[in-house]
């Protein structure tokens, strides 16, 4: 663009102004020819760009142009790998240019407040802190190359069942610690150039136009100032959503809200400043993705390995009794490989994130190709493509594992389960596929499991009667690859569960309001989501936050903790003790000793994957700010770190705790704002303030009966009393010429007084 946007401005129409605010059709933004602004091309791309063959057509249920189909949010979540996620950011920049994609619409990084969510395979956890470093570094890769990123769907998105029409009833304290803290992580550390609205209400208004979360938090409060765009139809009422901070309606023209906003400013019921406003975002968003940034990259280049790279490193080894895994080739001279998705694997989730993949890894042929002449390798179908039991393939697969040397099963939640516009039904496999694993698992006791999905799932029917488990998520084209890779010991399993696993759906905090209803969904579960819950519960879930094995073993050792500043750098060793090459990932939780609020016993703070060889030892390294001790104090209106004693807590997963060191941190005194019904236990909590108090009853003390002493059996019994009804109900003799409101007002200002002095 030859002129900056506040030039180009100037020159704008009304017209043209109000019909820059929506999309030229389905994938373009609109362009304006005698200004020189052109159009920008977006598409969908959580785990790869679905890019239509036509810019006037959803193309949701046909093939799209092939690309590189990575693993899914779940999946890529669980290698808790940053470096990974900006390198996938860097490659999906390069083949988007490369595209002619200006803008992809990823990552989404809603929490999994349910594992039932249809959309839960797009996004990385339960956890912001997880959900937020990986989406930062995911975000900076891709809008390195001059592509944006459009971070998704903000907010409180966690179930496709009537989610037009349904709020999301969210106190405050439980939307900024859970639901906002991950997009909160990425604007500040990777500025995305756009931000995606959600389809549903928050607290009564839709996201679209909800000023709260668009305004007060996103712009104000974040200091955001990229574009906010809506996800596809979401706009409800216009202006509204412009005067609340929302810029580009998509998809597009939506002429009919051109007229409106025009209207809207002859009128004056929308100030021309704000459309303004949101156009000169526009034009920078345009500006930024039309720049050029080095060589445009070729159109034939191969991001296969990446893919398969990535596929290796998320899928998570859940069991291995007895060391089953890796494949023995001393012991194992026979294979019974069963199960269709051996053959026709699943590599991702349906709906607006399928991708037209470049290549397919299928788990069989890899199989067959690592084991080489030595081990004969058989097939059984396993299940048909419905859901109906077939006894008759049930047999004929525990024959074939009962002749062979071992047993892997490919089983997983069928293909119409996990997509957008429907939520899953359950979590547990097929009912065909429990009884294909307990028949194969009665014959053959060396059988393992390799399951797929991009959600939580229950184990509990076979679970236990079966040695391994390897959870392959949906991990895109190169999953084939790499499911063999591990099983034979080719590559070293890394991942850790990105989410709790349950026994059962019921231990689910917020099973008993899974689904909204009359058009309101309350989170009543609060905080307590995922291994919050777990945690606080003493619930035991069948795979922990964090969960992941090893073919090789780490110690960890030598943990130190000091405050620095208002926060606190952590530091320890950790080796590998086994024989083999692995990497580990390394989970720092922080657990507040002495809270005046209920919190989560533990919460993830700081994560790090590092690679070790057989025998090497490194130290591991965590900064912490004090936002990683506090919590959202909705009585002051901002984050609170309160000074005292902290247990920060390193482990390999959240169950799994090796190390744990106390801190004290000195964060000062609490700037406390006093009112008029303020409680006892605020005022002696408070020094200055509890001088102040004493002072005001010695002098009452002088004209009643009964004495007030601050001692510890009075503040005790009356500690969440309002100090005005303390007046009231001892000091009755006393205010013959002040009320109780005149003497707690004095009170505060004299406080007041004393603190500015």
């Amino acid at each position: 663009m030859k002129r900056i946007s506040d030039n180009i401005l100037k020159d704008m129409t009304l017209e043209e102004k109000a019909g820059l605010c929506a999309g030229l059709n389905m994938w373009m933004t609109k362009g304006i020819d005698r200004l020189g602004v052109p159009a920008i091309h977006m598409y969908d791309g959580t785990n790869g760009i679905r890019k239509t063959n036509s810019d006037e057509e959803m193309g949701i249920t046909g093939e799209n142009m092939p690309a590189t189909c990575y693993p899914t949010g779940s999946a890529i979540g669980s290698s808790w790998n940053t470096e990974l996620l900006q390198e996938i950011g860097v490659a999906l920049g390069e083949e988007g240019r490369a595209m002619g994609v200006e803008l992809l619409l990823g990552p989404g990084i809603n929490m999994k407040r349910t594992p039932l969510g249809g959309r839960n395979f797009e996004y990385y956890s339960e956890d912001p802190c997880l959900s937020g470093e990986l989406g930062a570094a995911f975000v900076n890769g891709l809008q390195a190359q001059g592509v944006g990123a459009s971070v998704k769907h903000f907010a409180c998105n966690n179930q496709e069942y009537e989610k037009m029409v349904t709020s999301s009833e969210v106190d405050e304290r439980t939307l900024r610690e859970i639901y906002l803290s991950a997009f909160e992580r990425i604007v500040k550390k990777a500025n995305p150039w756009t931000i995606m609205c959600s389809y549903n209400l928050l607290n009564g208004s839709y996201a679209s136009e909800n000023e709260h979360l668009l305004n007060d938090i996103l712009r104000e409060e974040w200091g955001y100032d990229g574009v906010v765009l809506s996800d596809w139809t979401a706009v409800n009422d216009r202006i509204r959503g412009l005067n609340a901070g929302l810029d580009l309606e998509m998809p597009g023209p939506a002429e009919y809200n051109a007229k409106a906003i025009v209207n809207a400013v002859k009128s004056g019921t929308l100030q021309e400043s704000k459309l303004d406003a949101s156009v000169r975002r526009i034009l920078e968003l345009v500006r930024k993705t039309t720049e050029e940034v080095g060589d445009r990259p070729t159109a034939d280049r191969d991001y296969h390995e990446l893919a398969r790279k990535a596929a290796a490193e998320s899928i998570v080894l859940l069991k291995n009794d007895n060391r089953i895994l890796p494949i023995d080739r001393e012991i194992v001279s026979s294979i019974a490989v069963i199960g269709r998705f051996a053959k026709q694997p699943r590599i991702q989730g349906a709906g607006s994130a399928k991708v037209t993949p470049t290549h397919i890894d299928i788990p069989f042929d890899e199989i067959l190709s690592l084991a080489g002449r030595e081990i004969t390798v058989s097939y059984g179908e396993g299940y048909p493509t419905d859901d109906k039991i077939d006894d008759l393939l049930i047999e004929e697969s525990a024959k074939l594992a009962a002749d062979a040397d071992l047993a892997i099963l490919f089983v997983g939640q069928p293909e119409y389960a996990e997509s957008e516009m429907h939520d899953l039904a359950g979590i547990d496999l097929p009912l065909h596929q429990v009884k294909l694993i307990q028949a194969v698992a009665a014959v053959q006791p060396r059988c393992i499991v390799v399951t797929s999905s991009g959600t939580a799932m229950v184990m509990r029917p076979w679970v236990q009667h079966v040695p391994g488990v390897i959870h392959s998520w949906l991990t895109g084209q190169g999953s084939g690859k790499a499911i063999a890779d591990i099983l034979f010991g080719a590559t070293n399993p890394s991942g850790k569960l990105s989410e709790t696993f349950p026994v059962k759906l019921s231990d689910n905090p917020s099973y008993m309001r899974i689904r909204g209803e009359n058009g309101k969904l309350y989170y009543r579960e609060g905080l307590f989501v995922g291994y919050r819950y777990y945690d606080k519960k003493e619930l035991a879930p069948q795979f922990p936050f964090g969960h992941g094995l090893s073919y090789t073993t780490f110690s960890y050792s030598g943990m130190k903790a000091v405050q620095s500043g208002r926060g606190g750098i952590v530091t320890f060793n950790v080796q590998n003790t086994g024989a083999m090459f692995g990497q580990e990932v390394v989970q720092l939780y922080v657990h507040d000793e002495e809270c005046k609020w209920i919190r989560p016993d533990q919460e993830l703070k700081a994560f790090a994957k590092i690679a070790l060889a057989p025998g090497e030892t490194k130290e591991v390294r965590f900064e912490l700010e004090e936002r990683d001790f506090a919590y959202y104090n909705t009585k002051r209106g901002k984050w609170t770190a309160e000074t005292g004693y902290f247990q920060l807590v390193a482990g390999s997963s959240s169950r799994d705790i090796r190390l744990r060191e106390r801190l004290y941190c000195d964060f000062g005194q609490e700037d406390i704002s006093f009112h008029k019904f303020s409680l006892l236990n605020d005022w002696v909590g408070d020094p200055a303030a509890r001088t102040v108090l004493e002072r005001s009853l010695e002098e009452m003390n002088k004209h009643v009966t009964e004495k007030v002493e601050l001692n510890d059996e009075f503040i005790g019994f009356w500690g969440d009393f309002p100090v005005i009804k303390i007046f009231q109900m001892f000091g009755q003799t006393w205010l013959k010429d002040m009320t109780p409101d005149e003497v707690t007002e004095e009170l505060i200002r004299t406080y007041e007084q004393m603190r500015i002095e």
